[in-house]
């Protein structure tokens, strides 16, 4: 159907951004490795709109922050094909990392249609009162695509960091 499906199977989306709790990966890397299928790992620039959608193409984007969007993005993206790269180290998975602009929410679905994806793979919000406040005024990335999607969405908790409290 799309370039991103090489290898013929349906490829699990995964939702990946700098500092995600490791529960995420090791999810899905897991089950993309039992099922054999490929990972597409996408990071969404919030800081970036999209100006054009044309799957054929890349997106097209513009920056809000011009004078320092492609180092970060650019420092990102190599950090996250690290992350990557190590989670997926001998495990025979074939995965792609891909950065998107606009609604974190919004992209990952247009991914996941435009590949065909079997399911979408995002984690649970960080805890703490300022992730709060910003899942409240943003909304949550897993409440829009569980509502939103006709694919299977699978949100992924973090482990309690203390058992204890």
């Amino acid at each position: 159907m799309s370039s991103e499906r090489s290898s013929g199977a349906a490829p699990l989306v995964v939702g990946v951004m700098p500092g995600q709790h490791p529960e995420v990966l090791e999810t899905a890397t897991s089950l993309a490795k039992s099922l054999a299928v490929p990972m597409i790992c996408a990071y969404v620039d919030e800081a970036s709109y999209l100006v054009e959608w044309d799957p054929a193409r890349s997106a097209h984007r513009l920056s809000l922050h011009p004078d320092t969007d492609d180092a970060k993005i650019r420092a990102v993206t190599e950090g996250l094909q690290s992350t990557m790269e190590a989670a997926c180290a001998g495990q025979g998975i074939e995965w792609s990392l891909r950065t998107l602009a606009g609604d974190p929410a919004r992209a990952i679905g247009r991914l996941a249609a435009e590949s065909g994806a079997a399911m979408i793979i995002v984690g649970t919000p960080e805890r703490g009162l300022g992730h709060r406040l910003a899942a409240a005024l943003n909304g949550s990335v897993a409440a829009w695509l569980s509502h939103h999607q006709e694919h299977p969405v699978l949100v992924v908790p973090a482990r309690a960091a203390d058992a204890g409290g």
